[in-house]
């Protein structure tokens, strides 16, 4: 899909493990939510083939446990979904579980209904899976999931785990059987290969995803890219992704290549159904929903001037320190529990 095309259409307790068989079963029948508020100072796009409008800017879950005061926490989560951010991301694991539990809170007294409601499990196995899942639903104090995604596929073999006999992707299709979840992703920022080898094996199990999340960033084009090597495949898959690490946590902000919003616009400028960006405060909350206010598609030669200015920095990799560097290859296999 062209950048130009997608624009246009933007801007208008516990589950039994299947058989492996499951995996060439269709996905369960899911209703589209239509009703969730929208603010005209917020953008919306296509999730993907999911039939779902999502905001274009996702409230990151792990930067909502920092705060001192719970009560800080959850004024943010109101305040970003009063002004129409409707896609929230969270983790099982993300600060011991307090971020899903702060999240969990701020989504009582009607708010849980304006919201896609995402989170994301680092189980590979069926047991370990329903287990955190069940946790997740507890936390988040909802009944199911909008999209739980497969967390941090870093190694070669985590594809393989997550579909073995015994793999997590048995436990997520029967939970979403079940209705605890409906939708299904993946997520990953170590090298691009990881994330082609995860949509191959799934290419051969007849398993779709429905997301996956990877870096997008203006370093990422010059380095380990996956907005080169990973989203186009996506796209042709009819995959929605998920932008993330627009800022590499701060880093490639103190790089003094670009600012804040600069880049924010390019990520909202790529191809991508989401940009989830950490908020830890009001003021960077803000500077959020000012992007997503002010935004207009950058122009070929707007990107290019940034593309010119980021590239020596990112080079090395040293401001996108969630990458493995230089003379690293691919990550190698090892445990992950």
């Amino acid at each position: 899909m062209e950048r130009r095309d997608f624009l246009k259409t933007a801007a208008a307790a516990s589950v039994a493990a299947t058989t492996p068989t499951a995996l060439t079963q269709s996905p369960a029948a899911s209703t589209p939510t239509t009703t969730r508020p929208q603010s005209p100072d917020m953008i919306y796009r296509q999730l993907g083939t999911t039939g779902e409008t999502v905001s274009a800017i996702g409230l990151g879950g792990y930067h909502l446990g920092h705060q001192a005061d719970p009560k800080d926490s959850i004024k943010i989560i109101h305040t970003a979904i009063d002004h129409g951010i409707t896609f929230m991301d969270n983790c099982w694991d993300y600060n011991d579980g307090t971020s899903e539990l702060r999240m969990g809170e701020a989504l009582q007294n009607g708010y849980r209904d304006k919201v896609f409601l995402m989170t994301k499990m680092d189980g590979r196995t069926v047991t370990e899976y329903n287990k955190q899942l069940e946790q997740s639903l507890a936390r988040l104090r909802t009944d199911h999931l909008d999209l739980v995604q497969f967390h941090e596929v870093i190694r070669m073999d985590d594809p393989d785990r997550i579909f073995a006999d015994d793999g997590a992707i048995h436990a997520a299709i029967a939970a979403r059987k079940a209705g605890k979840l409906r939708y299904i992703g993946f997520t990953g920022h170590k090298d691009p290969a990881v994330h082609l080898r995860m949509l191959e094996v799934a290419k051969a199990h007849d398993f779709h995803y429905d997301t996956v999340q990877m870096p997008i960033n203006v370093m990422d084009a010059h380095f380990r890219s996956f907005t080169h090597q990973v989203m186009p495949v996506a796209l042709q898959q009819g995959i929605g992704v998920l932008a993330m690490k627009t800022f590499g946590d701060h880093f490639i902000l103190e790089s003094k290549t670009v600012d804040p919003i600069e880049a924010l616009h390019y990520g909202l400028t790529q191809p991508v159904s989401v940009v989830i960006t950490g908020i830890d405060s009001l003021p960077i909350l803000n500077q959020a929903l000012e992007a997503a206010r002010t935004f207009k598609p950058l122009t070929d030669a707007q990107i290019k001037s940034i593309l010119d200015r980021t590239q020596q920095a990112a080079l090395t990799g040293k401001f996108e320190l969630f990458k493995p560097p230089p003379t690293s290859t691919a990550p190698s296999p090892t445990p992950n529990g």
